[in-house]
């Protein structure tokens, strides 16, 4: 039976010291003057006291100084040459964690360049590899170490970058170590699992004074050591037998999704803006969530809905075959590409935004790409097409041995219908449309372009295979999901455009008179044109079968019968009447009420004009 002592007395007493020490830090950094000050490129919006790291180093780096075997360290530097046992994992951590916790809170009090911070994170990522612990993913000793050290750094840094937003680094930290505590508890390493442990509580107690409204910043002398640990947790000593499987590489990425992704799309986009990477801004993951309209919490726990899911697939990864894994990798993957192309579209920095791209010899080529997308598209049906066609398998077959029976099936015939399926898109026209105007007919051209490749594949396959092996379950399933993921990858493009529109609307809130055709063409032309400034709460409209429904998300809250009432209800600086035809009476008896609120009424009003040649 396994002892759970030491799993509960580890974590809660990293917890009650973190606890305990983190309002005491408080109180110094507030009567030292050490707080964070507000400026444009940070987020906070009042002095908040700075060095959390502090209290979270001694409930988690601390407890580890007594379990650390630094004699292990000094026997493996002199016989070396021997390739003698490695020294304690628990030691070289440490050492690692303390180094940045001191360079963390040298910087937080006299404010380093960033790259007299690189040279000590690149030697201490070069002295872990040293030491005879890497990632382990090459077989060259060369290479492994170089991906060790740009892991480590990279890592750490990226933990760093996240510590934009009340509670968002510790809250990730804390899940991303209790992810890594399951996988190594799985896996019986002890001494991971008690950095996991400590990690985890010292996370989840300082969280309770960091998370919105904080109280304190962790500072570099709290991100720093926390991204260098779990950077740390993803290494395995060098004397370990080493099986290249799947869960190799997907695991520690997949964990660690959160932190790499934000780092990621902020690097690239402020390296395409003329942007230095080192510099700060409020361009992340979760300022560009709040531009979208979540709030504050609401953009930190969808981060941390986004760690646990890509968490839970790790869990996936770590408990199957490598055959199974590509059912979760891959369409998380997708997901996070296309979030990263939706979030970029948020402009942050509207004067700047992808200048590299605008200007120079680059313009030619990359603007084809970029802002044409063409490439993008096929590349994306590509891995679509592929993963329906592996994901049909197993729908049919399920995760057993049938599946690896028909597993050659499945690759030995895989680019016949990606043959197949390009060649209807193409004749269809599937690339013709453009997503952000997709409609019902471009719906009808993805159901017809899926149709006929599922058609061209099955009549291939039966000419080339006489359809020996196959399976017709396997196709019928296979143009479900073709169909599917054609037509929801645009449809959530679309969405997620329009719901930009409705969240970046400013101007002055107004009530729409009439939700018919008329009503609707008002609100795309008050969505796609910012310069009216108008912002719509609604609609009302005579006809009362109407009322309670919504148009475009935007409710009809009556008939003009009750104007008067919904007024009083809903505060809005003027009325909008999309009608073309309304009687002059009504008319007056709008304006009169309009009059009596002090709000404006205005007609939308649609014209061709000639134009003068003279």
């Amino acid at each position: 039976m396994v002892q759970l002592s030491p799993y509960i007395t580890l974590p809660g007493l990293s917890f009650l010291v973190c606890a305990a020490l983190t309002p005491l830090v408080r109180w110094g950094s507030v009567r030292s003057g050490r707080v964070a000050i507000p400026r444009k490129d940070r987020w906070h919006t009042k002095p908040t006291a700075l060095l959390g790291g502090i209290a979270i180093y001694c409930a988690a780096g601390l407890p580890l100084l007594w379990l650390a075997d630094f004699g292990s360290i000094i026997e493996y530097m002199q016989v070396h040459s021997t390739r003698s046992a490695l020294p304690s994992y628990i030691a070289v951590a440490w050492l690692g964690i303390t180094i940045l916790f001191v360079l963390g809170l040298l910087d937080d009090l006299f404010h380093f360049r960033p790259q007299n911070k690189l040279i000590v994170q690149i030697m201490v990522a070069s002295m872990v590899a040293f030491l005879g612990y890497r990632l382990q993913w090459v077989t060259s000793l060369t290479g492994d170490t170089i991906l060790t050290i740009i892991w480590i750094v990279g890592i750490t840094n990226a933990v760093n970058l996240l510590d934009n937003m009340d509670g968002l680094c510790a809250g990730i930290s804390l899940i991303a170590a209790l992810f890594f505590a399951f996988l190594y508890f799985n896996e019986g390493s002890f001494q991971h699992l008690t950095i996991c442990l400590f990690l985890i509580g010292a996370s989840a107690a300082f969280l309770i004074y960091n998370f919105r409204p904080a109280s304190i910043f962790m500072g570099d002398c709290g991100s720093l050591p926390i991204g260098f640990a779990l950077s740390m947790l993803c290494l395995h000593p060098v004397t370990r037998p080493v099986h290249f499987t799947v869960s190799l590489y997907a695991l520690p990425v997949l964990v660690l999704m959160v932190p790499i992704f934000d780092t990621t799309m902020v690097t690239t986009i402020r390296l395409l803006s003329g942007r230095k990477p080192s510099t700060g801004g409020r361009d992340h993951t979760s300022h560009r969530l709040v531009l979208m309209g979540f709030g504050e919490r609401g953009a930190v726990l969808f981060l941390y809905g986004t760690a646990m899911l890509s968490g839970l697939a790790a869990v996936f990864v770590q408990q199957h075959d490598s055959l199974a894994a590509p059912t979760v990798i891959i369409p998380l993957l997708l997901s996070v590409i296309l979030m990263g192309i939706y979030l970029s579209q948020i402009r942050v920095y509207p004067e700047k935004e992808f200048s590299v791209l605008r200007n120079g010899r680059f313009t030619p080529i990359i603007l084809e790409i970029t802002f044409k997308r063409q490439i993008f598209h096929v590349i994306l049906d590509l891995s679509l097409v592929a993963f329906a066609y592996y994901l049909s398998y197993r729908v049919r077959f399920g995760f057993g041995h049938q599946f690896n029976v028909f597993f050659d099936v499945f690759l030995k015939s895989l680019p016949a219908i990606i043959i197949c399926k390009f060649v209807a898109f193409f004749l269809l026209g599937v690339y013709r449309g453009m997503w952000r105007y997709m409609g019902l007919s471009d719906v009808f051209v993805y159901l017809k372009a899926s149709l006929l490749g599922t058609l061209l594949s099955l009549a291939l396959v039966t000419y080339i295979y006489r359809f020996a092996s196959f399976s017709k379950g396997v196709f019928l399933i296979d143009w479900f999901l073709t169909t599917a993921f054609l037509v929801g990858s645009r449809a959530s493009f679309r969405s997620f455009r329009e719901f930009i529109k409705h969240k970046a609307l400013k101007g002055e809130s107004v009530l729409i008179y009439g939700a018919g055709r008329g009503g609707q063409v008002l609100l795309r032309e008050i969505l796609d044109n910012k310069r009216l400034s108008v912002k719509p709460v609604g609609f009302i409209d005579d006809d009362v079968t109407k009322v309670g429904k919504k148009l475009y998300g935007y409710p009809v809250m009556g008939t003009g019968a009750n104007l008067e009432n919904i007024l009083e209800k809903v505060a809005v600086n003027g009325l909008i009447i999309s009608c073309r035809d309304m009687a002059e009476e009504s008319q007056k008896r709008l304006l009169g009420v309009c009059r009596s609120r002090d709000i404006f009424l205005k007609r939308f009003v649609i014209n061709l004009q000639d134009v003068d040649m003279e």
